[in-house]
């Protein structure tokens, strides 16, 4: 018998995602298909019974609406949301808004499938040059995070995400937990990841192999040390998650022009 159960969420499709291009920390909304995505998991996690007590999510723009839609399908629009930068996507540095296959054609497979799965290799930094270096940096939002904007990370490796995020999970996250508390996590494809690699003891190597379609709920069930006691489960029709899985490892394949 589970001591505890966890939601962990990436979020709905974003535009770039669609676009096949790394987001990262620059901040966009959910594609139709994206609010679809997050809609539909909210009545999946309602058909199932779950009763939300409170919600993390980064302060990105994509992890929140995903929150809300999913609170909303639930008819749970009142539990309290706590917003982290600690959640954030991974910080892809210069790759940001590169395409993930024309990059693939540029450097080869191999290459982006490093520096989009591997676990301690971190990206070439962003500068002031990058087109979207003070679209990030002169936002608002990172002016409310619990470290100077100066010391924000400008690139970041999975671990370097895992750094960063652990001490929120251990100082906010899971005293909630061990209250009996159930928590949904809306977050991010490589936070998300980065939790998973901590909370199950995934390998540096095997992390690499681990992927996490948008807008697809993965349940965990805990011991009373938050140890896993079964291996997570992704909510859903199971071959649509396949399809879903191919989906994004396809991304970073090269796609000749035609």
């Amino acid at each position: 018998m589970s001591k505890y159960k966890l939601v962990l969420l990436r979020h709905g499709e974003g535009t770039w995602n669609k676009e096949n291009r790394f987001c990262s920390w620059v901040d966009q909304k959910l594609s139709e298909d994206g609010v679809k995505e997050a809609q539909d998991c909210g009545r999946l996690l309602k058909e199932q019974g779950y009763k939300f007590d409170l919600v993390f999510t980064s302060i990105l723009s994509r992890s929140i609406q995903t929150a809300w839609l999913v609170l909303e399908a639930m008819d749970q629009e009142w539990v309290p949301v706590v917003k982290s930068w600690r959640l954030n996507e991974r910080h892809y540095g210069a790759l940001i808004g590169l395409n993930r296959a024309e990059m693939a054609l540029q450097h080869g497979e191999e290459k982006v499938k490093l520096w989009r799965r591997s676990y301690d290799i971190t990206p070439p930094l962003i500068d002031e040059s990058h087109p979207y270096y003070l679209e990030i940096y002169n936002d608002r939002r990172y002016t409310t995070c619990d470290v100077p904007k100066k010391n924000l990370p400008r690139a970041e490796s999975l671990k370097e995400v895992l750094d960063r995020l652990l001490p929120f999970w251990h100082s906010t996250v899971v005293p909630e937990i061990q209250r009996g508390k159930t928590v949904l996590i809306s977050a991010h494809g490589n936070s998300c990841r980065a939790l998973l690699k901590h909370l199950e003891g995934v390998s540096d190597e095997d992390i690499a192999n681990v992927t996490l379609p948008t807008g697809i709920p993965v349940q965990l069930e805990l011991d009373e040390n938050l140890k896993p006691l079964k291996p997570r489960q992704l909510l859903g029709d199971q071959a649509k998650i396949q399809a879903a899985i191919k989906k994004v490892e396809d991304q970073g394949k090269a796609k000749q022009a035609t």
